[in-house]
């Protein structure tokens, strides 16, 4: 339990304040739709008045948040902030792209509530005034504003048209319809499937947000539902006036025509901060496009892997993490994330680049990866860099023992911490607190080890020669081999290191047993907190989230750090 509160009690709690905070605003905007104001609205609308305009006012609350959890420097600095302080709070940054979709799913949840309110709403407001009898008060309170003035209730001021005509021809019904319209492309191209094979269509669809913004700010204009003025209710109190509806305004009568008014637009206050919030956010990125970095060296991987060496000034990262490259040559609006496999020992900066989509392609063919012939500097394509950008990674010499997992190409922010811990102990001889790191790595085929053998082969041998043999333990896992495939492999080719790697360390087959590997590392440093850390897939995440949580007893607490781009 106590594990449980580690990894994930302030995640909760952080859910927990944000739902209730939402469940407050309805309780609270519900309650204020039911004062005399809203009286004779409720006539006409009946309850959907309320399943109308709480959603509104919520609605309002969470698109800010949603650009606060992506705004990519300001959460930079939070993390700084809170990695000083408190691991726990700076490990929630972590989580900020799942909070994001939390939050989005609301946004979603509210516009429909909205939607579905309105129709019936707008199908009550014609029946009002299809059903033409003066002795019905939702006939008068229709016909309430039709000489020439705005103190009108029912929006739709005549019997000869419909719900639909109003919905394209008013300010509301047109923003309405744009609002829903860039929502539904934004949430339906953030599916995983869709951006992790067309990055290209969630990219651009995301940005529409500015429209989406936009509309909403503008949609409280149109002023469609209304409520009785103030000065209004002082001269005619509709509990009293209800029943006299036939005799308002007449002589001897107490009881004048009500008047009616909409509230003032107020998004625009919820939107202004997130808005400002965002144009900095641009400013600063435009300064680093701005930036000249040079590309040093460029080197084609077997594997079909692009490494990039280059040079910016002032640049400085730590270990893990990642940058957004830009290529105008190649699109002038994509920005795409990549872990910074370098030191920051070193004195340059590489990412490490799968060539998996069409954009990774194009910066391929650019960089002459499809040539024969060396590209000459010259002609290498101008690359623009935004970042570095913190992630859980940063945080793994806080902890005593680590454990590292990656997946395929999810090996990068491991290559920078692997390097960094071979810098700190062959060149500056620094005093590292981790004391143990178990790196696991899992790769599909052979090609996935080409790249980074080099560096494990480089550190094995200078721990050797240092006496920390013990200080790194690492297994390599090629998961679609078989055994049997693995062992007729092995008898061909008996050598002192293994054949795939050239490493010492045999490389494993299939998968490994999370289960024994967690019992081990717990056997083997009781009370003591171990760094679990992974840059794989959601899956795998789970899984080890699981044994994190199960295995955490007897003095040992597995505390799990997942990578999210």
């Amino acid at each position: 339990m106590g594990n449980f509160a580690a990894n994930e009690g302030l995640s909760i709690f952080v859910i927990l304040v944000w739902l209730g905070i939402n469940a407050f605003l309805f309780v609270q905007f519900y309650m204020n739709f039911l004062t005399d104001r809203w009286f004779y609205t409720r006539v006409l609308l009946g309850v959907s008045l309320s399943y109308c305009i709480n959603p509104a006012h919520i609605y309002n609350q969470n698109p800010r948040i949603v650009i606060h959890l992506v705004a990519r420097a300001f959460d930079s600095q939070q993390r700084g902030i809170t990695g000083c302080c408190s691991r726990t709070a700076a490990r929630q940054l972590d989580r900020n792209i799942t909070f994001h979709k939390l939050v989005a799913y609301m946004i979603a949840f509210h516009t429909a509530v909205h939607i579905l309110a309105h129709l019936f709403n707008f199908e009550r407001f014609m029946d009002a005034q299809l059903n033409r009898n003066a002795s019905l008060l939702t006939f008068v309170l229709s016909e309430i504003g039709t000489d020439d003035n705005a103190s009108y209730l029912n929006p739709i001021r005549t019997n000869e048209t419909n719900p639909t005509i109003i919905t394209f021809t008013t300010i509301a019904g047109l923003t309405g319809v744009v609002i829903t319209l860039a929502l539904i492309l934004i949430i339906t191209s953030s599916m995983e499937v869709i951006r992790r094979s067309y990055f290209e269509v969630f990219w651009y669809t995301h940005h529409l947000f500015v429209v989406f913004f936009i509309g909403l700010v503008f949609h409280g204009f149109g002023r469609i539902v209304r409520g009785q003025t103030l000065a209004s209710l002082r001269e005619h109190n509709p509990l009293e006036c209800a029943d006299k509806f036939e005799t308002w305004g007449t002589n001897g009568t107490n009881c004048p025509e009500p008047v009616f008014a909409g509230n003032p637009p107020m998004t625009w206050k919820w939107v202004v901060g997130p808005m400002i919030l965002y144009v900095c956010e641009r400013l600063v990125r435009l300064y680093r496009y701005l930036q000249k970095v040079v590309v040093t060296k460029v080197v084609m991987h077997p594997s079909k892997t692009l490494e990039l060496q280059m040079k910016r000034k002032g640049f400085r990262m730590e270990v893990g993490q990642y940058v957004f490259i830009q290529c105008p040559s190649i699109s002038h609006l994509e920005w795409h994330p990549f872990t910074l496999t370098s030191a920051p020992e070193e004195d340059h900066f590489s990412a490490h680049i799968r060539i998996v989509g069409d954009w990774t392609e194009a910066l391929y063919k650019a960089c002459g990866g499809d040539k024969t012939e060396t590209q000459a500097a010259w002609k290498l394509p101008k690359v623009a860099i935004d970042g570095p950008f913190g992630t859980a990674s940063e945080d793994v010499f806080r902890y005593e023992v680590v454990v590292l997992v990656g997946a395929g190409i999810g090996v990068t922010p491991f290559a920078s911490i692997l390097k960094s811990v071979w810098y700190k102990h062959t060149q500056s001889n620094e005093e590292v607190f981790t004391k143990k790191i178990y790196f696991y790595w899992l790769c599909p085929e052979t090609q996935a080890f080409e790249w980074f053998a080099d560096l494990l082969q480089s550190l094995e041998d200078q721990m050797t020669e240092k006496g920390l043999a013990d200080f790194l333990s690492y297994n390599i896992y090629l998961t679609r081999w078989k055994e049997n495939e693995a062992a007729h492999f092995r008898v061909h080719h008996e050598a002192e290191n293994d054949p795939i790697t050239g490493l010492k360390q045999k490389t494993l087959y299939g998968k490994p047993n999370w289960d024994n590997e967690f019992t081990n590392i717990g056997a083997q440093h009781p009370g003591t907190k171990v760094g679990v850390f992974l840059c794989g897939p959601t899956v795998l995440g789970k899984a080890l989230g699981r044994q994190c949580l199960s295995h955490s007893e007897g003095g040992v607490e597995f505390i799990f750090n997942k990578e999210n781009f």
